[in-house]
């Protein structure tokens, strides 16, 4: 299919995706591709534009990372942002050296160019997300400084001529004001991109991929239920229909009644022709957890037995040449991507085993942030109480207990779950939180109930806003919702005497405590 394309050049930085996400809000296909792609390969892909990204690393260091010189001269427009201006600066002769005062979170930017293309309708002060320690300290020549902030003298810079624009922020996180539109600009008036990419295109051509690449193989799909891998189960039964078989997992680690919910919507009796299997292995999963702490351990104890249940699920039903996991970019970000630095591998990414006896993984979601599942899953006519179903991550309740996992922590910390999330709907406050729920701390401490004394675990609930999941801010819970949460979960929920509310946001916390 052909279609216009902006490349994002990944030099490890955390928000490397996001930007992706950002140029494809303007209905402009864009790919994440390896700093150290070849130039032959690049310009065999016929980028209307280049963006470079930021990363941890310093351009004058010895083991820098850096790029061919000719990509500043292939008349393609790019745009350098942190890392990726200095690098910039850094190729074309200018002077890059350690900053005299770093820059950290919201920063004042002055824009002293307002006829720059990149700028245009951006207010000639704005706030700006900063995060160097590294500065431009001299603009390369042809370059003119177009922003700056009272100790970055150089916020911003370009060579109109060269088609070569730069800053030191960040116009891709949503802490950058106008930066949606800035990244708007350059795709759209300076690459001249139409803006003619659409989510059905996604879904179109996702399906096709998948029917050329499966053709008459068999596939087993990971269905825990939730939005990701519902998408991409029904984007799977799309392509090769009777082909697929989905296994669904129960592994003791989901919420409350959760298993028998699933199993109504996909299994037999359900919306969906799939060939639906049920895996009840709770007490496997519990005895693999037994005495285990360490969060990376649990996580990869998950993953392993996720693969080899569905080893053994695959040989029941004979060869499978394919395993589908609903994998989405978050996941793979935080597990480490290339040079970006791992923050919590997850059980579908680096919580893998080295060896599987599948022909091949296939993760048709792997590039997409949520709201980018769910408007694909709407497209795909999923309903839309699946589609913005509660997040729930793959390792379940696992990563919900801090500390070792037994069945009685988790009959206790789905009891308070479920509260929470009942308690919640009932004043209206669900609509439009991006995650919420409870979680148990490994934190025990005296009570009283009833003139007597307890000594019982604490309760940690947590409700956060996002839209990427790649950042997330406390939500702000009306205290007597919280209230009547704590009441009831202290008098209903066996073994809870205390109950606590995080007000941490991502970052520098993460969304789920493990």
């Amino acid at each position: 299919m052909e279609k216009e394309m902006v490349i994002v050049l990944d030099y490890g930085g955390q928000y490397n995706q996001l930007i992706a996400r950002r140029v494809r809000e303007c209905n402009v296909y864009c790919e994440v591709k390896p700093y150290n792609s070849p130039i032959e390969e690049i310009k065999k892909l016929s980028p209307k534009g280049i963006i470079i990204t930021g990363g941890p690393n310093s351009v004058y260091a010895e083991d820098a990372l850096l790029c061919d010189k000719e990509l500043f001269t292939m008349g393609v427009p790019i745009l350098g942002i942190c890392y990726g201006s200095q690098l910039m600066a850094h190729m074309c002769g200018g002077k890059v050296a350690t900053a005299p005062v770093s820059e950290y979170g919201h920063t004042e930017v002055t824009i002293d160019a307002t006829d720059s293309e990149l700028f245009a309708e951006v207010p000639a002060s704005t706030s700006c997300w900063m995060s160097h320690t590294d500065y431009i300290a001299e603009a390369p020549a042809g370059f003119r400084v177009t922003a700056h902030t009272p100790v970055c003298p150089v916020a911003a810079m370009e060579d109109q001529s060269r088609k070569l624009y730069a800053t030191q922020f960040h116009p891709e996180v949503v802490h950058t004001k106008d930066g949606q539109k800035m990244l708007f600009n350059f795709v759209r008036k300076i690459c001249g991109c139409k803006g003619d990419w659409r989510m059905d295109s996604f879904v179109e051509t996702s399906i096709q991929q998948l029917r050329e690449k499966i053709g008459n193989g068999k596939v087993l799909c990971a269905l825990s239920g939730g939005v990701d891998s519902s998408v991409a189960a029904v984007l799977l039964s799309k392509a090769v229909g009777k082909q697929l078989t989905c296994v669904f997992v129960d592994h003791g680690l989901l919420r409350k009644n959760e298993g028998d919910e699933v199993e109504a919507v996909f299994g037999p009796n359900g919306s969906y022709d799939l060939n639906f299997i049920r895996v009840n292995v709770q007490q496997r999963f519990y005895d693999k957890l037994a005495g285990v702490t360490d969060p990376e351990r649990k996580r990869k104890i998950i993953g392993e037995e996720f693969i080899r249940v569905f080893e053994e699920e695959a040989k029941k039903i004979g060869a499978v040449d394919y395993l589908v996991q609903g994998t989405i970019y978050p996941d793979v970000v935080e597990s480490g991507l290339d040079k970006s630095a791992t923050i919590k591998s997850h059980h579908n990414v680096g919580g893998l085993p080295d060896c599987v006896d599948f022909k091949e993984i296939v993760e048709p979601l792997r590039m997409l942030f949520k709201d980018e599942v769910r408007r694909a899953g709407l497209e795909l006519g999923i309903p839309d109480y699946l589609v913005f179903r509660q997040p729930f991550p793959g390792p379940g309740l696992g990563v919900r207990i801090v500390g070792e996992v037994t069945e009685e922590k988790v009959r206790i910390v789905q009891d308070a779950d479920y509260i929470y999330r009942e308690e919640l709907a009932k004043a209206g406050c669900d609509k439009g939180l991006g995650q919420y729920f409870a979680a148990l701390t490994n934190m025990r401490s005296v009570g009283v109930m009833g003139d007597f004394r307890t000594y019982d675990y604490a309760v940690a609930l947590r409700a956060v806003n996002t839209t990427d999941f790649m950042t997330a801010d406390c939500a702000e819970i009306p205290f007597e919702v919280l209230q009547k949460v704590m009441n009831r979960i202290i008098n209903e929920v066996k073994g809870v005497n205390r109950v606590l509310y995080d007000l941490t946001s991502k970052p520098p916390g993460t969304i789920e405590f493990e």
